[in-house]
């Protein structure tokens, strides 16, 4: 029976992937021109076709063609007719088009404390002395209760806590060179756009996983080709997105279609120049989201650009031709083929390098989770447009859609930045008050040693009087005492 999405048809029939497993992620592998991207358009309008939500990332700017009808051809009545498809229809899909830059979607903003210390030091490229001051800034924002939004509330905190750790806590004393250091890669992101990716309205992941009027799936289309330029801030961005789902979403374990599938393409660019912590990170994040009900699909050129801990747990693999002029070139080739369960029809390595453009080598998940044998398949035709939308289209959709509402005006709320300013200023006031309060003592002071009259030196009449008094009272005494002494020893000696 043809259940599933369709994929292609091979010499055994027709290629589905199975629904149900569909939360055991996947690959779309291949060289540059070899229809990685028209495979990832026929995923995500089979996936959107069965109620399932999609967010992916458009690298190039093709992918924005799948919210337009597409046009009849005869290369497309060819393939439809290869691969027996009945009742094929050519029309476009509900899409929801994003932009970190507000320029071809509706803004999608993050907080800063929504980020979390770890996916921002990476963001920031930060080493673990760095990374450690991150980790007390969070905490003291969190034991204040300040809300760290933007990057202007991170880095007035970083100031804050460097000019008054100490006087608050000593586990608050830092490094000024390492907040410095902090502050100059804050402004490298903030020229990249990072401060037009932090801030409010954050956006809600319910607002990613929405179902069109008619049933199907959204599709949420992420205009990357402009933020691809910033490979840092590109990949962090997913893996943040990965990381709200897998934190915010409850256990479904094996459901009959997933709650959402996630495709990111470019995925090598998560790997490169990456951590252990951060690789870690994304082995335990693809791990254990498939229990949430969600599938990652990884795009990239050879299975070889992903770890060999996350490529493991891909079970539905589609891999286009690679080319095999170098030595390194025919290790990418060794390593795919080995990624597939053997068909003993043919050789898959010398497949992999023979194929023609929209041809791959299939291998999905099969009753209880067991992978298929690799099968050559002819990849369907979308029924969606090949290629972008006009800007035109893609505006007329952004300015119909209920979420341009929501999330085009940014707005600033009462967050760290404005507490700590409130908290400087009134410990300026204090100072201020007391410094003056010194100076007033001091003036008083001094005004009072200068209001004693000139001559006050000399005794006054009364004063020279008494002081007579006494001298002369205390002469006659001496005098009287002087003589009884005088007395006593002569008597003495007299006798």
């Amino acid at each position: 029976m043809e259940t599933g999405i369709l994929i292609g048809g091979c010499d055994n029939g027709k290629v589905f992937l199975n629904p149900r497993y569909a939360n055991r992620h996947g690959l779309i592998a291949g060289a540059t021109g070899t229809g990685k991207t028209v495979t990832l358009q026929c995923l995500a309008e089979g996936f959107s076709d069965i109620g399932v939500p999609v967010f992916m990332a458009d690298v190039k700017g093709d992918l924005s063609g799948l919210c337009q009808t597409g046009k009849p051809h005869p290369k497309v009545d060819e393939r439809v007719e290869k691969i027996r498809i009945e009742n094929f229809v050519q029309r476009g899909y509900p899409v929801a088009f994003w932009d970190v830059f507000g320029e071809q979607g509706t803004p999608v903003r993050s907080t800063i404390s929504e980020m979390g210390p770890q996916l921002l030091s990476q963001l920031l490229d930060l080493n673990e002395t760095q990374e450690s001051i991150l980790t007390l800034i969070f905490e003291f924002a969190d034991n204040e209760g300040l809300l760290l939004v933007d990057i202007n509330d991170l880095r007035t905190t970083l100031e804050f806590i460097a000019s008054h750790g100490k006087e608050i806590s000593t586990s608050l004393t830092v490094s000024r060179a390492s907040v410095n250091a902090i502050l100059r890669r804050l402004l490298m992101l903030e020229r990249e756009g990072g401060d037009l990716f932090f801030g409010e309205p954050a956006l809600l992941l319910e607002d990613l996983m929405q179902l069109h009027s008619d049933g199907r799936g959204m599709i949420n289309v992420l205009a990357a080709d402009k933020l691809i330029l910033s490979p840092r801030v590109y990949s962090t961005f997913l893996l943040w997105l990965l990381s709200e789902l897998f934190e915010n979403l409850p256990e479904v374990g094996d459901a009959e279609k997933p709650k959402m599938v996630f495709f990111f393409d470019e995925a090598h660019l998560l790997f490169n120049n990456a951590s252990k912590v951060l690789i870690e990170k994304v082995e335990q994040v693809v791990r254990l989201i498939r229990s949430k009900g969600v599938g990652v699909y990884f795009i990239t050129q050879s299975p070889g650009d992903l770890p060999e801990n996350v490529l493991g747990q891909l079970g539905n693999r589609v891999q286009h031709a690679l080319r095999a002029f170098t030595p390194k070139d025919q290790k990418s080739v060794r390593v795919a083929a080995q990624t597939f369960r053997a068909n003993p029809n043919m050789d898959t390595a010398e497949v992999i390098t023979t194929m023609g453009v929209g041809e791959a080598l299939v291998s999905v998940l099969l009753k209880d989770g067991v992978p298929s044998m690799v099968e050559r398949t002819l990849i369907r035709p979308p029924s969606s447009r090949m290629g972008p939308a006009t800007d035109q289209e893609r505006q007329a959709i952004i300015d119909s859609s209920r979420l341009q509402r929501r999330y085009a005006e940014a707005y600033d709320p009462r967050s760290a930045h404005e507490v700590l300013l409130e908290r400087t200023a009134a410990r300026l006031k204090t100072a201020e008050d007391e410094d003056a309060r010194v100076a007033q003592e001091k003036q008083d002071a001094k005004d009072n040693r200068r209001s004693t009259p000139k001559g006050s030196n000399r005794q006054s009449v009364t004063e020279a009087l008494l002081k007579s008094v006494i001298r002369s009272i205390g002469s006659s005494l001496g005098r009287g005492v002087g003589k009884s002494l005088l007395r006593g020893i002569l008597g003495s000696l007299m006798k």
